[in-house]
């Protein structure tokens, strides 16, 4: 009880709370922007196009308030590389638009908009509001609260930077290496059926119409392993920082809830998506039975 409620003193320091304060402000204004243009415009994908975004604005904001401590700047610094690569694999999608409101939706979004209860408009209103604008925009800052945790803290460097650094870099190149897989194939797909060619009549691996190749040969979804593991890597950061300077009562802070709703949120998708090939690819349910859903293990064989 008593490392529980200091590890509470620890994280709700007032030189935090004032950085919180500054963040909150931002995640308010990024949800209202994204429910506001969604239902105006019709395209909720306005949070998919800030998710990249916003956690370079977050981790400098902190870093720049901590007067750039090291960790804090560490941080940011993967974070903005993260960004750029996942902003510009998004952008090539399409999503990005001269007009702010418009390009290319998620097509998650309207697979799951076609379907009760949300064909209804105001349940989908509701839906875009709590969960699209409200509670992804939070999730989004809370990912990138274990920065604010390094705040305030003269922990010297030690093996756990080092751990949490080599985790955040490993799934970087991992999820760079799985989308640039992905665009090639699925590129290379529509050329092909572009010139007038059915699914079937396609060579292997493309007549399957999912990727079997690569990194997706050993894992069904190795960008989303990618992308929970960058924000596990981020909240190890903060657990070098309080267990040097405070011990013990460190290890489990609270800022670990942002990577732990991610993995949850991820699952979500992951269950959503398989769903969808299911039902477009005949093939996909075996590819299930033979290949992992994240850990890269046996090798996919026909």
């Amino acid at each position: 009880m008593t490392t529980f409620a200091s590890s509470l003193d620890i994280t709700f320091s007032s030189e935090r709370m004032d950085i919180l304060f500054v963040l909150l402000i931002v995640c308010g204004i990024a949800a209202l922007y994204c429910f506001v243009v969604g239902e105006i415009s019709g395209n909720t994908s306005q949070m998919d196009k800030l998710w990249s975004i916003l956690p370079i604005a977050y981790t400098w904001i902190i870093a720049g308030m901590s007067e750039m401590n090291w960790r804090c700047v560490v941080i940011a610094i993967i974070a903005t590389l993260w960004g750029i690569r996942l902003t510009m694999n998004f952008a090539r999608k399409g999503a990005y638009s001269w007009k702010f409101w418009s390009g290319v939706e998620d097509y998650r979004w309207a697979i799951l908009r076609s379907k009760k209860p949300f064909n209804n408009r105001l349940v989908w209103g509701i839906f875009d509001l709590f969960f699209i604008s409200i509670y992804q925009n939070l999730l989004v800052l809370l990912i990138t609260l274990p920065s604010l945790m390094c705040v305030g803290s003269n922990a010297p460097l030690s093996w756990i930077d080092f751990v949490a650094g080599g985790i955040a870099l490993l799934a970087l190149t991992i999820e760079t290496i799985a989308d640039e897989e992905q665009w090639k194939f699925q590129t290379t797909k529509y050329k092909m059926l572009k010139e007038g060619k059915k699914l079937e009549e396609l060579p292997l691996p493309y007549s399957k119409g999912f990727n079997t190749v690569g990194l997706w040969g050993r894992s069904r979804h190795p960008n989303y392993l990618g992308e929970q593991s960058i924000w596990v890597g981020v909240y190890i950061f903060s657990i070098s920082a309080l267990v040097g300077e405070y011990g013990i009562t460190g290890v489990f802070n609270l800022s670990g809830i942002g990577a732990l709703l991610l993995i949850l949120l991820f699952i979500g998708s992951t269950i959503l998506a398989e769903n969808i090939s299911k039902g477009k690819y005949p093939e996909y349910s075996n590819y299930q039975k033979k290949v992992s859903v994240y850990i890269p293990w046996k090798k996919y064989r026909d």
